[in-house]
C-alpha cells in the first residue's frame, strides 16, 4: 500500500450537485495527504464552484461537448490529444474516478497513472480501467459515504465529510447590487428554486406560490426566485400565482453568483438540484424536496431535518424508482411548511 502520493487527479466532471457532493473526497485526501499535488478534472461550466478552492491546487478543464466530436472533427481530436497529452505530462500516481462512466475512467487510463480507483458498480464498462473496485454497501449508500470509502481505499484517513466552497468577493458585490434592485433586504430573503432539468423533479408551481405567501406572512422574507435562463417563464408563472412579491433572478446569476446568493439567504426551498446542495454544503437552513430520487442517496448529507419526501429512508440503495408513491407532487405545502418553520425555529 503505498502511504502517500505526490500527484492526485480527482475525476469528477459534472453535474452541478454532484461536484458539490464530491467536495468532501477532495479534503479527506488533503487532509491526509498534506504535500501531494491534487488537481480535478471538471467540465468548464461547473469549474468556478472549486476554482481558488484553498485544498486544490489545479482545476483540469473537460470540454465534453466539444470533445466528444473528437472522433469526426479534427478540431476536436487535436484538443483531445491535447488534454491526454497535459495529463500524462502531470504523471499522476493516484487517479480517482467519481464519476463512473466510460470516458471518465478511459481518461484515467490514459494518462499513465498504474493507480487508478473507482467504483464496482460504474456504468459503460468502466471497471475495466480501473486497478482498484470499490463495491458500494449497506453502509455506504450515501453518496458522500461512498466517496469517502473510495478515498480511504487510497490509504486515507478516516476524516469527516467537510465541504469548502470558496468565497468570491466580486461576486458578493454583485449580488447585493442585484438585491438592492429589487429592494430585497440583503439580510432577510429565502431563495426558491422551483424548475429543474428534469420535470419528475419538479414539485408543482402552485405550491411553491402558496408556500411563499405563508413564509412571507410568517416570518418577513423578501422571495427570490433562481433558475437557468430556460425556467424564466416558469418563474414568471410563480410570479402570476404568488400572492406575493418574487425577485427573478432566472438566467441572471453566474455560478460564483448562485454560491453568493446561497451563502447569505436566510432560508433555501428548492427541487432536488444542484443550487440546493450549494446550500446544503454552506450550511443554510434548507428544505429540498425529492420525488422518484432516493434521498438516502443524494440527499444533504448528514441533515435528515432538511428533507420533504414520502418514506425517505426506506428505499434501499436504488438511486431512482418509479413507484408513484414518490411522486414530488404527494409532498403538501403543509408538510414543506412545518419543515421551513423547524429550520427557521418558528
Amino acid at each position: 500500500m503505498v502511504s502517500s502520493f505526490k500527484n492526485i487527479l480527482i475525476i469528477k466532471p459534472s453535474s452541478l450537485g454532484d461536484v458539490v457532493l464530491a467536495l468532501p473526497a477532495l479534503s479527506a485526501l488533503r487532509k491526509s495527504f498534506g504535500d501531494s499535488r491534487i488537481s480535478w478534472l471538471i467540465q468548464p461550466e461547473f469549474a468556478p464552484l472549486i476554482e481558488g478552492h484553498p485544498q486544490l491546487d489545479q482545476v483540469i478543464l473537460f470540454d465534453r461537448k466539444r470533445l466528444g466530436r473528437a472522433w469526426y472533427h479534427p478540431g476536436a481530436l487535436k484538443e483531445l490529444l491535447s488534454l491526454i497529452g497535459l495529463l500524462r505530462r502531470e504523471q499522476f500516481d493516484l487517479v480517482l474516478d467519481l464519476q463512473g462512466l466510460f470516458r471518465s475512467g478511459s481518461l484515467g487510463w490514459l494518462c499513465g497513472c498504474g493507480r487508478r480507483i473507482g467504483m464496482a458498480n460504474a456504468r459503460e464498462f468502466a471497471t475495466i480501467f480501473y486497478t482498484d473496485k470499490i463495491p458500494q454497501e449497506q453502509n455506504c449508500i450515501h453518496v458522500v459515504d461512498f466517496y469517502l470509502k473510495m478515498v480511504r481505499a487510497a490509504g486515507a484517513g478516516g476524516a469527516e465529510a467537510e465541504f469548502i466552497l470558496p468565497t468570491d468577493a466580486e461576486a458578493e458585490q454583485s449580488v447585493e447590487k442585484m438585491l438592492s434592485a429589487h429592494s430585497v433586504d440583503k439580510t432577510n430573503y429565502a431563495v426558491f428554486v422551483p424548475g429543474s432539468r428534469h420535470s419528475y423533479k419538479c414539485w408543482p408551481v402552485g405550491r411553491f406560490a402558496e408556500l411563499a405567501g405563508k413564509i412571507s406572512a410568517k416570518f418577513g422574507v423578501s422571495i427570490v426566485a433562481v433558475g437557468t435562463s430556460p425556467e424564466g417563464q416558469l418563474i414568471e408563472e410563480l410570479k402570476g400565482l404568488a400572492g406575493v412579491p418574487i425577485a427573478d433572478f432566472a438566467g441572471r446569476t453566474t455560478l460564483c453568483e448562485l454560491v453568493a446568493l446561497m451563502r447569505n439567504a436566510r432560508l433555501v426551498v428548492c427541487n432536488d438540484t444542484g443550487p440546493g446542495h450549494i446550500a446544503a454544503a454552506l450550511g443554510k437552513p434548507l428544505v429540498m424536496l425529492f420525488g422518484q430520487v432516493n434521498p438516502a442517496r443524494l440527499a444533504p448529507y448528514q441533515r435528515p431535518d432538511c428533507v420533504a419526501a414520502v418514506e425517505p429512508y426506506s428505499r434501499g440503495a436504488e438511486i431512482r424508482t418509479d413507484n408513484p408513491k414518490y411522486d414530488v407532487k404527494a409532498i403538501t405545502v403543509d408538510e414543506v411548511y412545518e419543515k421551513v418553520c423547524k429550520q427557521l425555529g418558528g
